[in-house]
């Protein structure tokens, strides 16, 4: 009988396994001032982490392609941002102060209109 109970047990999902992804994307995105949700051979990801390195922020990043999980987070963002049709590129996807700012073209269009850095010294990603 003991058997049984820990057999039970066992098949019961952890709260971890019974995170919904767009709730675990949410969760990561409010851990850090700063989060890039990335793919390590994306040069569009590259050039945003690079972006924010050399304005002195340090994001968070986590790289759908090393996480067991990856498509199913890249496929939650892919809803948070709106994209209806499948095969369109997601990420980057930059999470400031927890707040979604989008993918690259949001990223850059802050910067260029200088909405950037206001946004990065309130999460306290900035300092200057």
């Amino acid at each position: 009988m003991q058997y049984a109970a820990a057999e039970q047990a066992w098949y019961k999902p952890t709260a971890a396994m019974a995170e919904s992804a767009v709730a675990r994307v949410e969760r990561l995105a409010s851990e850090s001032a700063v989060v890039v949700f990335s793919v390590s051979s994306c040069c569009m990801c590259h050039a945003v982490k690079r972006l924010f390195c050399g304005m002195g922020v340090h994001p968070t990043v986590h790289e759908l392609d090393l996480d067991p999980r990856g498509r199913e987070l890249e496929r939650a963002l892919a809803r948070l941002l709106g994209y209806g049709h499948a095969g369109a590129p997601v990420v980057p996807v930059v999470f400031i102060g927890g707040k979604l700012v989008g993918a690259m073209d949001r990223v850059m269009a802050a910067h260029i209109n200088g909405s950037l850095v206001p946004l990065l010294k309130e999460a306290g990603a900035l300092w200057l």
